[in-house]
């Protein structure tokens, strides 16, 4: 399950898939211009989000390989 943590104050979040309560796994998406937004994204295709924010900055999620 990806886990995001703010480097701010510590808080973290874990998220599963609302319509299949699947835990969201960690991803990257890659833009046109070829810049890279950390995504979390549900692993029956049910869509993706980009990462929580938290203290007025995103939070971030290590990505295992």
């Amino acid at each position: 399950m990806a886990t995001y943590e703010c480097s701010k104050c510590g808080m973290s979040v874990n998220a599963t898939c609302g319509k299949c309560d699947a835990p969201l796994v960690n991803d990257v998406l890659v833009k046109d211009s070829g810049d890279k937004v950390q995504i979390s994204k549900c692993p029956n295709e049910h869509g993706k989000i980009k990462s929580p924010m938290c203290c007025g900055q995103d939070m971030t999620c290590s990505i295992a390989a």
